[in-house]
């Protein structure tokens, strides 16, 4: 991924080294959509025959939406992985303002902070253990830099663009948050059972991952960001947290109606997909037959 010379966004938080409070990871109203699973609440909700989100909701305490703010600061200017994820940011702002801009709307930057361990969000205190998440209580996207190690050793799924994937997917759900997309399907679960409520989650991570597609779609026209094999890099990555691979790299079985992000086949289709026709119009998981 080319990114010399590109500008950086001053939409970052670095809260690295600062202590992130108490609290446990609200899954609630302000629920934090996440890229990341934990193993162990796939195990357990398989023995205990629950929700794997319920399964971590209780396994990190469950507390109510916190607002409180942890101190932060500005990257080091030699921070070299703070500042592919600025620039990466950057990237998505121009794309998505544009985007938002020709739909004669306007477009409201998130921030993204960065963060060790845990740390305070509008939606609880987030954990790195969940992933990289969005938080739609407080507009920011939550990042423990060290996920790229894991996606790297442990999803097998190494690269630049397979890191901006990631940022990516959790700008999609910005976009999803101020198009109202994700206040429809919260509205929506209070109505409808468990199995349908895990569907209404896949269908919202895998629009995710088809706006993720969109952005690099229009990233390339607009910069040439993209070098030879980034786009597999992406589908790599986006095939390494589909919740089947997941389950069966945790326990060797697989169980569809558990699934909250899809599977691998749906979140490459998706992620592909959007990259073709860089149309949001495209993206719509939610329509009849849309998995």
């Amino acid at each position: 991924m080319r990114t010399d010379n590109e500008r950086e966004s001053s939409n970052i938080e670095d809260r690295r080294g600062s202590e992130g409070g108490g609290g446990g990871f609200s899954l609630g109203g302000g629920r934090n959509l996440g890229l990341g699973t934990i193993v162990v609440a796939f195990v357990a909700s398989w023995a205990l025959g629950m929700n794997p989100m319920t399964v971590l909701s209780l396994l990190s305490g469950g507390g109510a939406p916190q607002s409180q703010s942890a101190p932060s600061s500005k990257p080091l200017a030699n921070d070299v992985d703070a500042r592919f994820v600025s620039v990466v940011l950057a990237d998505t702002e121009d794309v998505w303002r544009d985007i938002f801009k020709q739909a004669g709307s306007q477009y409201r930057e998130p921030k993204l902070v960065l963060f060790s361990g845990q740390t305070p969000t509008a939606c609880g205190t987030g954990q790195a253990a969940m992933g990289p998440f969005y938080c739609p209580g407080d507009e920011k996207v939550y990042i423990d830099l060290r996920f790229y190690q894991e996606l790297r050793d442990r999803y097998k799924a190494p690269g630049d663009f397979a890191q901006a994937y990631v940022i990516a997917h959790e700008v999609g759900h910005h976009v999803q948050n101020l198009l109202g997309t994700s206040g429809k399907v919260d509205a929506m679960r209070g109505r409808t059972s468990e199995a349908q409520q895990n569907q209404l989650s896949v269908r919202l991570e895998l629009q995710a991952d088809c706006y993720a597609g969109v952005w690099a779609n229009h990233a390339q026209k607009m910069r040439n960001i993209i070098e030879a094999g980034d786009i597999d890099e992406a589908m790599t990555a986006a095939a390494a947290v589909g919740d089947d691979s997941i389950q069966m790299a945790a326990r060797g079985t697989v169980v569809p109606e558990s699934f909250t992000h899809g599977s691998a086949a749906q979140r490459t289709h998706w992620f592909h997909s959007g990259f073709q026709s860089g149309d949001l119009n495209q993206c719509n998981t939610f329509a009849q037959g849309g998995l």
